[in-house]
């Protein structure tokens, strides 16, 4: 008796003590039932029990019993063991049930998983914070009126700090464009701005920080030739570009202001290593590769749906070259044969089949595209180039002269230029001066 008693909990040990006083009449059974929070049938029920069978009959019949769907001790052996694996050891516990699921087969609940690993001493490698009270700003209400873009340096694979650049919408926290290069530069931006256009369309807001791509540092007024295009602030290439496809550029004074993009990055920083060890992803080209359908993923899972289902994305104009506009423009002057240098090369502005013809001395605009072939502008017309390996008049003096035969013509024996000076006739007039003046006096030609 003593050892059943116990084994019983405290409110099992209350329940016996208050059903005793029941059965030796110390107290009703109206008053049991108020004491136990039961009703009066039930206080008959449990004193009819412990006179038959003692106090066994208080405890749950399922006490000591392993339930027929419990994890087996092998099932619990291997999921710490998958856990402590290499691939798996840096993944969270979320996300490592997610694993579990996808690759391992092993269907299992969060809170199972938790317990199995947490009785094997094993802790999670992304804690829960203690939240703060903080003002949050509310999601806009259509996707496309705010997308939010940063780049992420992290030890992404390999042990080599890559730079993940990124954009976010803000109303649905969708990802739009994923990609990365060795640091933050033009280029991934430009990346994943053209992504986001062919995926989804054009943004009204991007909302960004205030790094030297987006923001120009120069406080100064801008050039006399911007100011008559109407620019009243220096703006960056990208800046050029958001103006170009009529996308407002907003500049936030903090990284909490930005706070969707800043808890992206700390999702995928604790998911993505351990997907690309998954997957035996060591180089940033297969990197960039598989972000292709892992978005597609990421979104399913984690997407919210808008207020508004109208989006505020407007689809790219039909004849606009995203290559001529998410790309960087630098003046270059046309030098002889329509060519012109531009990063220590020579290059030479071709139509279709031949050279333009273009003035010595004329401004051009050089378009360079990390994706294609060199382009230039001129009065808003696009041109092809060809590289030259020489300039066209350092070409043409290297080349040999053509021989060609030298006619020398010799005048004859008897030409007066052969004649001695002193042997040369001499030329005298007989009339007088007085007489020539009289011969033209009496021209009828003088009085014309």
């Amino acid at each position: 008796m003593r050892e059943e008693i116990f084994n019983m909990t405290k409110q099992e040990m209350k329940k016996l003590r208050v059903i005793d006083s029941a059965i030796s009449g110390n107290v009703t059974v109206k008053e049991a039932a108020g004491l136990l929070g039961l009703s009066e049938r039930q206080v008959l029920r449990l004193k009819k029990g412990v006179l038959k069978q003692g106090a066994a009959f208080i405890t749950h019949k399922n006490k000591g019993r392993k339930p027929s769907h419990a994890i087996s001790d092998t099932m619990k052996d291997k999921i710490v063991a998958l856990k402590q694996s290499d691939s798996y050891r840096n993944a969270n516990f979320t996300h490592f049930k997610e694993i579990l699921s996808g690759q391992e087969g092993i269907n299992i609940s969060y809170s199972s998983v938790y317990r199995v690993l947490s009785q094997a001493g094993i802790c999670s490698s992304k804690k829960k914070r203690r939240s703060k009270n903080h003002h949050r700003r509310k999601r806009k209400e259509k996707e496309g009126l705010l997308v939010q873009i940063d780049a992420s340096p992290h030890a992404w694979f390999n042990e080599t700090i890559h730079s993940l650049h990124g954009a976010i919408d803000d109303a649905t926290g969708e990802i739009l464009a994923l990609h990365f290069e060795k640091n933050e530069c033009l280029r991934g931006y430009f990346e994943i701005m053209e992504q986001m256009i062919e995926r989804k369309g054009i943004p009204v807001n991007i909302y960004s920080d205030r790094h030297t791509i987006f923001k120009s540092p120069k406080k100064e007024e801008p050039r006399i030739e911007q100011q008559l295009k109407g620019k009243q602030t220096n703006l960056t290439q990208f800046g050029e570009a958001m103006e170009a496809l009529e996308i407002n550029l907003i500049f936030a004074r903090s990284p909490q202001a930005k706070g969707r993009i800043e808890r992206l990055w700390e999702t995928l920083q604790n998911r993505l290593p351990v997907e690309f060890k998954i997957h035996g992803i060591t180089s940033m080209e297969t990197a960039n590769e598989f972000l292709i359908g892992y978005i597609d993923k990421f979104n399913e899972q984690f997407t919210v749906i808008p207020k508004d289902p109208q989006g505020a994305f407007r689809e790219l104009e039909d004849g606009v070259d995203l290559s001529t506009v998410l790309c960087i423009k630098e003046q270059r002057v046309v030098s002889d044969g329509s060519g012109f240098s531009y990063g220590g090369k020579y290059y030479q502005v071709m139509g279709k089949e031949k050279p333009v013809g273009l003035p010595r001395g004329v401004t051009i605009t050089v378009l360079n595209s990390h994706k294609r072939e060199l382009k230039v502008m001129y009065n808003g017309v696009v041109y092809g180039t060809n590289y030259m390996a020489q300039k066209p008049k350092e070409k043409a003096l290297q080349e040999p002269c053509k021989e060609t035969q030298r006619i020398v013509a010799r005048p004859d024996d008897d030409h007066p230029w052969r004649i001695p000076k002193q042997k040369r006739p001499r030329l005298s007039y007989d009339e007088s001066d007085s007489k020539l003046l009289e011969a033209l006096f009496n021209s009828s030609r003088a009085w014309a």
